[in-house]
């Protein structure tokens, strides 16, 4: 595993001939931080598998022990964790939750300090005092609690003085700027007394399916969600202290979005990588992935495991198509991977319904036009996305490619590397946000080893 300070350079290797590699990629942070949530909400203990072990899960993890949650890791594999609630359903307060730079800690927590018995402070990286968090607090505010900010208002830090008692009821709260603001309330309605509703008041909405993986999640949970999202509404019948009820033994899904930098290299170096136990059916956002590949020039297989899954394996064609006005609303989270592609296509792309990436790790649109333009590409942001404009690879050239503290910028430059040499990434340690060891696992893939 490489260590590296943030002020060090990693030289992104390229890709010598055509690829030919099989990537076994760890457990999705989406699903691990919501199981997460769900088994402390419930009564009883469930063991989690294939759990990813990253920063933001890591985090997570701790956040939840330190309102009173026991997580048990299996010390022959650390991705089996077992989550044993707090007796009763009350979790313990009066502690500071850090919650780095990771959005699921800090939308999702929250929601389980409104069950505490003090009020919870809630801090995290400097960064992270730049990600909205009103829209969520505003909601939590209107089932009862209080909201005493330590900083900026509607950011980190704050104190969460919890209500008395979670009655339910309607809350409206715009939710332009992050889906995870519904999800965070959608994951604590389940404890309320009474049925909850949530309306999003805003004209977007973006990444609707991490909401339409969430609603999935409680109801595997013996939630009863009546999902609405073409009116924006969603109604929770609450369970009060029963809680949820997930299985004794959760099996975590890959992370899709985490192989599309992987799977990508097969278009940008050219020759196929294969990635195991895709699910035959997901609500990852990145399981749209295989329509995007192909609609850029891709061959797609997928083989059949018998096991509910497949075997994934994406061939570059001889060139990469421009994707044209493209609306990539549904999986924001993948942009930085496709735009990587993007800059080596055959005609410019227009991408759409993404302008909530400004408030990611970092603003990402911004940071996708510098560094494209650092390399000598070409590309502007849009008010609602970003234009790349292809130009030929020989006058593009290598540079020192900034991160910004963004995992997703990391493995963006990581992929440009592939073809342009002399390409240099700044802190790629911060891949270990979902990653825990990329620069392994991209050596590796460009030399043709199989990945345990």
């Amino acid at each position: 595993m490489v260590t590296m300070t943030a002020e060090e350079t990693w030289e992104a290797p390229q890709a010598g001939g055509p690829l030919d590699a099989t990537v076994t990629i760890p457990g999705s942070k989406s699903l691990s931080n919501r199981y997460l949530i769900l088994a402390a909400l419930g009564s009883r203990p469930v063991r989690l598998t294939g759990l990813l072990r990253s920063r933001d899960t890591d985090l997570m993890i701790a956040a939840l022990e330190t309102l009173g949650v026991d997580c048990r890791v299996d010390l022959d594999d650390p991705t089996n964790v077992t989550v044993i609630p707090p007796a009763g359903g009350r979790f313990r307060g009066g502690a500071r939750v850090d919650c780095g730079l990771a959005g699921t800690v800090m939308r999702f927590v929250p929601g389980l300090a409104m069950l505490a018995d003090a009020p919870t402070r809630f801090d995290g990286d400097e960064q992270a005092y730049r990600r909205p968090m009103r829209p969520l607090l505003d909601g939590l505010t209107q089932l009862g609690a209080r909201i005493e900010y330590l900083g900026q208002e509607g950011f980190l830090p704050f104190v969460l003085t919890p209500p008395s008692h979670l009655v339910g009821g309607e809350v409206t709260i715009d939710s332009s700027a992050s889906s995870q603001f519904i999800s965070g309330l959608l994951l604590l309605a389940a404890r309320a007394d009474g049925p909850t509703i949530i309306v999003h008041s805003g004209q977007h909405l973006p990444s609707l399916p991490h909401i339409a993986m969430t609603v999935e999640d409680l109801c595997q949970a013996g939630v009863q969600v009546q999902a609405n999202p073409d009116c924006c509404r969603w109604s929770v019948e609450g369970r009060g202290p029963a809680g949820t009820q997930l299985p004794d033994q959760v099996q975590v899904e890959p992370d899709l979005s985490n192989a599309t930098p992987f799977l990508g290299a097969a278009l940008i170096g050219g020759g196929q990588v294969s990635v195991p136990k895709w699910p035959e059916r997901t609500t990852q956002p990145g399981g749209l992935l295989p329509k995007y590949l192909e609609t850029m020039g891709a061959k797609i297989d997928m083989v059949p495991d018998g096991q509910g899954s497949a075997t994934f394996r994406v061939t570059g064609g001889e060139s990469i198509h421009g994707l044209g006005d493209f609306d990539l609303s549904p999986a924001g989270e993948i942009v930085p991977s496709i735009a990587a592609i993007l800059i080596f296509a055959d005609c410019p792309s227009r991408l759409h319904g993404i302008g909530h990436l400004r408030g990611h790790e970092t603003n990402r649109l911004k940071a996708l036009a510098t560094e494209i333009a650092r390399i000598g590409g070409q590309a502007s942001e849009l008010d609602d996305g970003l234009a790349i404009e292809p130009v030929p690879t020989q006058r593009m050239h290598g540079a020192v490619m900034e991160t910004y503290a963004d995992h997703r910028m990391a493995t963006f430059a990581a992929m440009i590397g592939l073809k342009i040499p002399g390409i240099r990434v700044r802190n790629i340690g911060t891949t270990a946000k979902t990653l825990p060891d990329f620069p392994g696992m991209w050596k590796r893939m460009l030399a043709g080893e199989g990945q345990d």
